[in-house]
């Protein structure tokens, strides 16, 4: 460095000039420098600062971009067969739980509630009457009953009397009459023979006329007394033959009143079979009540009411339309109760359990959201899919699973975002 040195403003023309070379140190270079030294120390601390903050924010999330949310979706469908009259709901419109959706003709399953009202009616009439002829009927059985044994106990007492009056007849009063006829046999037979003997002796009038004629009226008479004996032993034998039916005759109508009293007793058995039937008549009672309670059932399936509060959405329903039962009209989906389904690769689930805290950026808004894992899927997605992987067939490749974590999203105000099942979601969970 050359530095010229001028001495005396006056003396500037004449005086002689000379240079000095100063001699100055060089700056260093590089790390040498303090100042780059001390930029270089400054940016490695805020770059391992930042490291540091960036390793420990990250060392405990586990995030994926393969999440949607997910919510309950309820299909709406006709549970009868009929013409749809109205549909009262427009594609995406808003629905209440309880709300009319659509209408189907209800006049055919009106006049089956009639009908089975009607048949109900019917039943209950028959039943109350089988209920009063049973009554009726134990009354009836009774009263027979008691008839037939009081008839029997009848019969066996004349029965009792007639044998006891053909034992009589049959024997005192028959042995009586042919005891009468043979003692009147004996006496005609001697008053006879007294008669042949004073027939002789009048003709001679060894004996006077008057003694002829007392032996002559003595065998007159002893003659009809054995006449009349004759006719008591006929009407002895007659009455024995008149004791003797009226004997068969309390016979019959003892074997009469005991066929009476078993029948009586047999129909007993129709009480049972009364009561029986009342039984089978209420049970066709309830049986019309439940034709009559499945037809009001049917009845109110012609008006299809939403089953939550949502969205109704892909309708499929015309006014007009014959539907079949089961037949899906509509889905109604609740916006008020969805979560994410995020599905974490196996190698993210080591730390990972139900209740750690989680967040959801959700592409549509592009907020992040706060929630809490609910639960871990019992198997991976390849294994729940339609066609199962066959590992056991082919060429085996090692691929990394996915398996199915819900994670449930605290209330979020509907004016400052709304989730639809099915959009897409970038979830990380916090597994600290």
């Amino acid at each position: 460095m050359s530095v010229e040195i001028e001495v005396g403003l006056e003396n500037a023309s004449k005086a002689p000039k000379f240079t000095e070379e100063l001699a100055l140190e060089e700056v260093p270079k590089g790390l040498a420098n303090p100042k780059t030294k001390r930029l270089a120390l400054g940016a490695g601390a805020v770059l391992l600062t930042a490291l540091v903050s960036l390793f420990f924010y990250y060392h405990n999330r586990e995030s994926t971009d393969d999440a949607q949310v997910d919510g309950h979706i309820t299909p709406i469908a006709s549970k009868v067969y009929g013409r749809v009259g109205q549909v009262l709901v427009d594609d995406n419109e808003p629905v209440k739980a309880g709300q009319v959706l659509v209408k189907i003709d209800p006049r055919d399953y009106q006049a089956a509630v009639d009908q089975a009202r009607a048949a109900l009616l019917l039943a209950e009439s028959e039943a109350r009457s089988a209920g009063v002829d049973v009554p009726r009927t134990r009354e009836n059985v009774l009263s027979g009953t008691t008839s037939a044994d009081a008839q029997l106990l009848g019969s066996q007492a004349d029965l009792a009397g007639a044998q006891t009056t053909y034992e009589q007849a049959q024997t005192a009063d028959l042995a009586w009459a042919q005891a009468n006829v043979e003692k009147s046999l004996a006496n005609a037979e001697l008053a006879k023979a007294d008669l042949a003997r004073y027939l002789p002796l009048v003709e001679k009038g060894e004996i006077s006329k008057q003694q002829y004629d007392a032996a002559k009226a003595n065998a007159d008479a002893t003659a009809s007394a054995l006449e009349a004996d004759r006719e008591r032993l006929a009407q002895a034998r007659r009455s024995v033959d008149v004791a003797m039916a009226q004997l068969e005759a309390a016979k019959a109508r003892v074997e009469q009143a005991k066929a009476e009293v078993a029948a009586a007793r047999a129909n007993v058995k129709q009480v049972s079979m009364r009561a029986a039937d009342a039984q089978a008549k209420i049970a066709k009672v309830e049986q019309a009540r439940a034709a009559l309670d499945a037809a009001q059932l049917n009845l109110s399936y012609t008006e299809i009411t939403a089953p939550v509060n949502g969205v109704a959405t892909h309708k499929q329903v015309e006014p007009g339309q014959i539907v079949q039962a089961g037949q899906g009209l509509l889905v109604v989906v609740p916006l008020q109760n969805v979560w994410v389904t995020a599905n974490f690769r196996e190698t993210q689930l080591k730390n990972m359990k139900p209740g750690q805290k989680a967040e959801v950026k959700v592409d549509t808004y592009g907020k992040t959201f706060s929630g809490r894992v609910d639960s871990i899927a019992g198997a991976t997605g390849s294994v729940l899919s339609l066609l199962p992987p066959e590992n056991a067939t082919g060429n085996f490749v090692k691929v990394v699973q996915r398996i199915p974590v819900k994670i449930v999203l605290d209330p979020i105000p509907p004016d400052k975002a709304v989730l639809r099942p099915g959009m897409n979601v970038d979830a990380t969970v916090l597994t600290n």
